[in-house]
């Protein structure tokens, strides 16, 4: 019996591992991200924004499996998915395909509750409005990256523009949610 429990902590303690592997990789893959944008290699870059985006939902899904994903990797988590987002927004602004002031409002959001969450015990757990911002905030991102010579570009681009704008007003409620919450004062 007790064979079994120390199989079954190993294997919690492997999909920890895994997950924050998975966490680690998305934050690598920022800058591959941004250097193939600018390079004008747009199937690359919307190629990475994807496997980013299953990294997202792996690393998330692992962590649950495993009962809760490593304090490291709670605060990690977060941080990689800034990095990680923040390099097709900027070049979207760059780009002149979304407005620089959206842009900055969104990453100033970012940058408080990454700080917010930085300051809670057990790095913040995300909210249902932070999740769904970061689901809609990833399809936007890659309808937006879409490369030219593929079909459909200007539809999708036009689409993914559309769903910026609730990514952003989720992005903004979920901020003030997580400040107004009992223990946002705590730390």
């Amino acid at each position: 019996m007790a064979g079994q429990d120390g199989q079954a902590d190993l294997g919690l303690v492997v999909l920890r591992r895994l997950a924050d592997f998975l966490t680690i990789l998305r934050a690598c893959l920022g800058l591959p991200l941004l250097l193939a944008l600018g390079a004008d290699q747009a199937a690359l870059a919307w190629l990475l924004l994807l496997f980013g985006g299953f990294t997202d939902a792996a690393d998330g899904m692992l962590a649950r499996r495993s009962g809760g994903g490593s304090v490291w990797g709670a605060r990690l988590d977060p941080l990689t998915d800034k990095i990680f987002i923040s390099a097709p927004l900027l070049w979207l602004a760059a780009q002149g395909r979304l407005p620089l002031p959206a842009v900055w409002l969104l990453l100033a959001r970012e940058l408080l509750i990454s700080g917010w969450r930085a300051g809670q015990g057990s790095g913040g757990p995300a909210s249902l409005t932070g999740k769904a911002k970061t689901v809609l905030q990833f399809a936007s991102l890659l309808l937006m990256v879409w490369p030219a010579a593929w079909p459909l570009a200007p539809q999708l681009w036009r689409l993914g523009w559309w769903l910026f704008w609730p990514s952003l007003l989720l992005a903004l409620v979920s901020a003030l949610n997580y400040l107004q919450a009992p223990d946002a004062g705590s730390g």
